[in-house]
């Protein structure tokens, strides 16, 4: 299944002496290889999700250089918290987990 969406990058930057993450988003495209949603039971109205999908993308420059700074993959609307990456150049196996609730570029 093909696959297209934003990969966020967490970058630490300085402004005026202040070091800062800053959030950098590539929209990228890619193979979906495998899809599987987990429900784990918190206790709470709702339980919590995490996925279990693996996404194949045909890395550029900027993503292997980087790869190590990828905070979230956004799939389906959601974003996704990166849970491992492997390296099969010329492609990056990036698997996912649970919802990303950090910062993102519109914040």
């Amino acid at each position: 299944m093909k696959w297209i969406g934003n990969v966020g990058f967490a970058q630490t930057v300085e402004h005026d002496g202040i070091w800062d993450d800053e959030v950098i988003v590539k929209k990228y495209t890619g193979d979906l290889l495998k899809k599987r949603y987990d429900f784990q039971g918190s206790g709470e109205i709702n339980d919590n999700i995490t996925i279990n999908h693996q996404l194949s993308i045909l890395a550029d420059k900027f993503m292997y250089d980087n790869f190590q700074c990828i905070k979230y993959v956004e799939v389906m609307g959601t974003r996704w918290k990166l849970k491992s990456v492997e390296v099969q150049y010329p492609r990056l196996i990036l698997s996912l987990g649970g919802v990303w609730n950090g910062e993102t570029d519109e914040e």
